[in-house]
């Protein structure tokens, strides 16, 4: 018959393991890496076989109503009932608060 294993107990350490040079490859060595991300480089994604260059978006836009507005931290347009004010007097949603 199996024994019940408590797995919320603490485990006493292994003397096997407990070998410090183990620790020490995983160290961070002295010597970094260095990489060099230039904000300005852009992958651009193209599907292939598709020509999109006569396709145009048209997007209708509606105006803030009366009972909206917009979070100053997030930017999206929320209902007042969700309006906060921050430290700085400005408003924000109820997520950013």
């Amino acid at each position: 018959m199996a024994t019940a294993t408590d797995y919320d107990a603490r485990r006493a350490p292994d003397p096997e393991m407990s070998d410090s040079s183990t620790i020490r490859e995983l160290a961070p060595s002295g010597t970094a890496k260095v990489v060099d991300d230039d904000p300005s480089d852009v992958v651009f994604f193209e599907a292939p076989d598709a020509d999109l260059s006569g396709e145009e978006l048209s997007v209708t836009v509606v105006p803030q109503r009366t009972d909206e507005f917009t979070c100053s931290s997030c930017f999206l347009v929320q209902h007042r009932s969700r309006m906060r004010v921050s430290g700085s007097g400005l408003p924000v949603c109820a997520d950013c608060a």
